[in-house]
């Protein structure tokens, strides 16, 4: 079930990627564990793509809770995270899910530490402008939560809002990385989906141990029809 090849990326694409105009948009999805020695290098490659391009690139790091049992309990796993990977594979009729994996706008999945099958995707995404309008308004809220208000003319797709934990590290003390230091990005700590519509406001909730300047929004809309993803857009928290 869980695929360990990694793979390496060519000096061209990295090249390629970073000279690319931002007309375009890429949405990274990236299912991972902590528990899974193989993701290690698919955060790797999330962080690099980060650092090679920092505009219209928006990557969610979604850990999974189907390694928890296997000797460490991921301290960012979620359930709901592990169900929208299912979604995907029924989508994708794939035979099962996996870690790493990651899906680009929706639509292309790939495991996740080939970083050759990413530029590529990301590229090919930033050559594809969106004609969806989004914006979104991001403020901290009364206790732990977030207010996202937002205005799209999406129709007939779910708008997906998430907030995401900017960095964290974490030593494992058990399981398959065992004595490993792990260093994570763009790590999905809440995510709500609602119809899209012209207007409307998501709250989110924000963890304790989190200020707002720990993390961020990112918001997109995604057709029901075929998952893909038509519009994307991120803000800082007020």
């Amino acid at each position: 079930m869980f695929i360990t090849t990694s793979f390496s990326c060519k000096d061209s694409l990295s090249n390629k990627l970073s000279q690319m105009d931002d007309k375009g948009f890429a949405v990274v999805e990236l299912f991972t564990s902590e528990g899974c020695s193989s993701c290690p290098p698919a955060d790797r490659a999330v962080e690099k793509l980060l650092k090679q391009y920092t505009g219209n690139v928006y990557v969610l790091g979604y850990h999974v809770d189907y390694w928890d049992q296997l000797g460490w309990k991921d301290i960012f796993s979620n359930a709901r995270y592990t169900q929208r990977q299912k979604t995907y594979a029924k989508a994708l009729n794939l035979a099962s899910v996996y870690t790493p994996q990651i899906i680009v706008n929706g639509t292309q999945q790939f495991v996740g530490s080939d970083e050759a099958k990413l530029n590529a995707a990301v590229i090919k995404s930033l050559q594809q402008a969106s004609t969806i309008k989004l914006t979104i308004n991001a403020k901290k809220d009364s206790g732990n939560e977030v207010k996202v208000q937002y205005a799209t003319d999406g129709a007939k797709a779910n708008l997906c809002v998430a907030l995401i934990q900017l960095h964290a590290e974490n030593k494992i003390q058990r399981g398959e990385n065992s004595g490993t230091t792990l260093h994570h990005v763009n790590i999905v700590r809440d995510i709500k989906t609602v119809a899209a519509g012209s207007n409307g406001a998501v709250m989110l909730n924000l963890p304790e141990n989190l200020s707002v300047d720990d993390c961020k929004v990112i918001i997109f809309v995604q057709n029901v029809s075929d998952n893909k993803i038509i519009a994307a857009t991120e803000s800082n928290i007020e």
